[in-house]
């Protein structure tokens, strides 16, 4: 211990303050020594500290319990009066050490142990302890501080709970949130048991199946399983095997358990926390789990599973239960029950099914779609031996048979077809349930989880476009089919898609046939991606030479290829693909959006000499209208389940294959079509390119195109057979691309764009040279800035002949109607190529090789003379 000068009593007065540390917070104060005569004063040296013994405090030392901030103030007090500033608001502990005795006058004997104590903690307190400071009155008048305040702590104490002080509240408190923890599942449950209904067969079934939608969600149709695709049978009628069979693949405890099984509920939760698959659930759950629709990992669904399955347990007998769920369960091949599995598979009723044959269905039942025999039959034989040794394990069938047993052959898959309607909307539904296989939505989500899938079809576009193809067809040769694909170019959403009539047959917006003039614009885009640019204004000589013919009026010694589109001259178009190179005019037609195969392309490849769909065109076409920008054309806007999981969302975002520019450019040189065949939009501004493919026989065409676009809309028409046969009107005329199929396109287009506001294209800068505004074969006057034309009223149509037929123009016209060159006596040239408004002939065409289907627009039908479909789609009857 050491001595604490006071400033109280100088160096050699004997007085000290005496502490044991800051720490411990005690101390006294020894007075100083006084001379004594006695021996002990003598022995003991003035000043000296003295040490407590264990035990009581000396009699003439002054003891207090005091804090560490409030020991001076104590001292203060102890030295009388020696002023020491405390720190406020804190206080004195109530009740002294109890080892220590405090100073003050001796209690009269008698006085209460609490009186006294009470006596001696007055007295330990300093005057500002006995009168705690008041703090001062709030200046009203003083502006508040700006800015939020922080909260008080009393204020932050009332927010939080009261916990409890002592163990015992402690442990109520716990006790009570055991016991609501403990009765929460319980009330839970019992709500749950009141309020689920229990489903029946056809609730499963019908809530498993699809919906496809229009854009504004009015419905195309529901997927749901044509006749004899869900056959009920009772389930005395399923072999014991069978029904055996199902147990030993998904249930092996079906007639012991109630309902779920929690030891799989658990097992499959760890599986889940693992990254593994879930599973665990019983022939009830899964039954459940069909009607409910959903395969969430919530607890939301668990709980309802597991509710609605004890209720099923407590209402139905094990064999009901069984057999409704053989009724509803999916197993493929667009069969929902085990009747329809057996036919899809084997072509028999499950009555005559042996056990192979049944372990071979009950090992599809979770996963039909992939583990089907004649998609993956290594799996489906793993299941089978799977569900074979189940059978044993459990006894139910001997181990002689199991040996025996041969892995049963299935009969051939047959598409499904149920509810694909048999019109024109059939080959929507056809293209959506496609594109939901591109995006990796399997059959068996298809048929099992209730998909609500919502379209880009525009349901008004899409009547427009029926009632336009219709219009075009009625009347004309039976033979005649048409095709029509209208995309959105801010997005490459399909606002209407017409593949024909017969909803079941061949879809003609897939079907790829030669597109003739339709190219001609992707030589122009591959004229401008060159460094430097061929810009629109380039002139070329437009003779005809020989092997090479323009129709008449198309002539143009010097024109440039904003003329030469306008009149569809091909020989600038196959001067300028020569110039280029073909290759790079493959490339910008992909780079607009073709996907078909274009290989080993020519300077034949600018006449059209490629096949390409009704489809491909449309999206290529709305590339340009898009200013260079790409959108993979879709037609599914959204799939969701029926529990509310998002599958998938179509993305606007789009790729900028070429400059705008660039585009701007392109659409510039095909302002002048449509005016000129008389396909106008009124005051709208329509780039255009018709397309006439000719047919080996002389004076015939056999594939007929218009295709064009405005700012809002790009749409394609085709027009032909089925043969690739030649393609006349009623009354005989050959059908060239400004006549029906141009009379289709300006029809539905009028209709689709009625409530739209016309909107004009970006204004025109040009690359390279600038386009002249002269028509062909004029004066050039050619412009630095052009500004776009508006569109002119439609020439007027030329009087009929007695016949009917159309009649010629005159050769003196500037602007011929561009029909056929005829010799002098009326009839084609059989050595000169023929153009029908642009009947495209590639220049020097080598000869198609061997087994291939000829690509020369004078070849007429193919090998087979069957129509030529993508690889993706057989033709079939329709």
């Amino acid at each position: 211990m050491r001595a604490v000068p006071d400033p109280a009593f100088p160096p050699g007065s004997g007085g000290h303050r005496h502490s044991r540390g800051y720490s411990t917070g005690v101390g006294w104060w020894q007075p100083p020594a006084r001379p004594s005569s006695g021996p002990a004063a003598a022995a003991e040296p003035p000043g000296r500290v003295r040490r407590r013994a264990p035990g009581r405090a000396p009699a003439d030392a002054l003891t207090a319990p005091v804090g560490p901030a409030l020991r001076g103030g104590v001292l203060a007090e102890l030295d009388r009066g020696v002023p020491v500033r405390t720190a406020p608001n804190r206080r004195v502990p109530n009740r002294p050490a109890p080892h220590r005795t405090p100073p003050g006058p001796t209690a009269p004997s008698g006085t209460p142990p609490a009186r006294i104590a009470a006596q001696r903690t007055r007295a330990q307190r300093t005057p500002a302890q006995r009168t705690p400071p008041q703090p001062p009155a709030p200046d009203r008048t003083a502006p508040a501080r700006p800015g939020p305040q922080p909260p008080g702590r009393r204020n932050l104490r009332r927010l939080l709970p009261h916990l409890p002080r002592t163990r015992r509240g402690a442990l109520q408190l716990a006790t009570a949130a055991l016991g609501a923890a403990a009765l929460a599942p319980v009330v839970a449950f019992v709500l749950g048991y009141a309020f689920f209904a229990v489903p029946t067969p056809d609730d499963a079934v019908n809530n498993q199946v699809a919906l496809i939608a229009y854009a504004d969600g009015s419905q195309i149709t529901r997927l749901v399983p044509e006749q004899g695709n869900r056959v009920v049978v009772p389930v005395e009628k399923v072999p014991p095997h069978v029904r055996r069979a199902v147990l030993a693949a998904e249930d092996r405890s079906f007639y012991s358990n109630p309902g779920f099984d929690l030891t799989g509920i658990v097992r499959a939760a760890w599986n889940q926390l693992r990254g593994g698959v879930g599973g665990g659930s019983t022939i009830t759950q899964q039954y459940v789990k069909n009607t409910l629709v959903g395969d969430e990992a919530t607890l939301w669904r668990k709980y309802r599973e597991m509710v609605v399955a004890v209720k099923i347990s407590q209402q139905r007998s094990k064999d009901e239960i069984l057999g409704d769920y053989l009724n509803a369960i999916y197993f493929g091949r667009g069969a929902y029950g085990i009747q329809s599995a057996a036919h899809a598979y084997f072509g028999k009723p499950v009555s005559a099914l042996t056990p192979a044959e049944g372990a071979l269905l009950a090992g599809l039942i979770q996963s039909p779609s992939r583990w089907d025999p004649a998609l993956n039959p290594e799996k489906a034989e793993q299941r089978w031996n799977f569900v074979l040794d189940g059978m044993v394990a459990q006894g139910w069938l001997p181990h002689a048979e199991r040996d025996a047993a041969v892995f049963p052959p299935t009969i051939p898959r047959r598409p499904s077809t149920g509810g694909v309607p048999t019109d024109s909307r059939g080959h929507v539904v056809t293209a959506v349930r496609t594109e939901l296989e591109d995006l990796g939505i399997t059959d068996q989500e298809l048929s099992q989880a209730g998909l609500r899938i919502t379209t880009t079809v525009d349901p008004a576009r899409q009547q427009a476009a029926i009632d336009a193809a219709h219009a075009g067809l009625a009347g004309q040769p039976v033979n005649l089919r048409s095709a029509m694909v209208a995309v959105d170019p801010a997005t490459g959403g399909i606002l209407a898609y017409y593949g024909g009539d017969n909803g079941t047959g061949l879809d003609y917006a897939r079907v790829r046939r030669l597109a003739g003039s339709t190219f001609k614009p992707f030589v122009v885009l591959a004229g401008l991606r060159e460094s430097p640019p061929i810009g629109i204004g380039e002139t070329f000589d437009g003779a005809a030479r020989p092997g090479l013919r323009n129709a008449e009026g198309a002539e143009c010694a010097r024109c440039d290829l904003k003329q030469a589109m306008t009149v569809s001259n091909n020989v600038v178009f196959s001067d300028m693909a020569r110039r280029v190179g073909p290759q790079k005019v493959a490339d910008a037609a992909r780079a607009a959006g073709i996907t078909s195969p274009l290989d080993d392309p020519n300077e034949g490849l600018a006449l059209g000499n490629k096949e390409v769909s009704t489809l491909e065109l449309a999206s290529a076409y709305a590339t340009i209208a898009g200013g260079g920008v790409w959108h993979p054309p879709h037609l599914v806007s959204q799939v969701v389940t029926a529990d509310g999981r998002v599958l998938y969302r179509a993305r606007p975002d789009g790729e900028q294959r070429f400059p705008e520019q660039v585009a701007r450019n392109v659409t510039e040189a095909m302002l002048g079509v449509a005016d000129r065949d008389g396909l106008t939009l009124g005051r709208r501004p329509v780039a255009a390119k018709t397309g006439t493919v000719q047919s080996r026989f002389p004076g015939e065409n056999n594939d007929a195109w218009m295709a064009g676009f405005t700012p809002q809309l790009a749409a394609s028409v085709w027009m032909g057979t089925d043969r690739n046969s030649p393609i006349r009107t009623a009354t005989g005329d050959p059908i060239s691309g400004r006549t029906l199929p141009g009379e289709v396109w300006r029809g539905f287009m009028a209709t689709a764009l009625s409530g739209a506001p016309a909107e004009a294209f970006v204004p025109f800068r040009p690359l390279g040279t600038p386009p002249s505004d002269a028509a062909p074969n004029a004066a050039p006057t050619p412009t630095a800035h052009p500004a776009t034309p508006a569109p002119s009223a439609a020439p007027p149509e030329p009087d009929p002949a007695p016949d009917g037929t159309e009649l010629l123009p005159d050769p003196a016209d500037t602007v011929p109607d561009d029909e056929s060159a005829r010799d002098g006596h009326g009839a084609h040239s059989a050595r000169d190529t023929r153009e029908d408004d642009d009947a495209e002939v590639a220049p020097a065409e080598p000869p198609p090789s061997a087994g291939s289907p000829a690509a020369d627009p004078r070849d007429g039908d193919p090998p087979g003379g069957e129509a030529r479909a993508p690889e993706s789609q057989a033709p079939t009857a329709g």
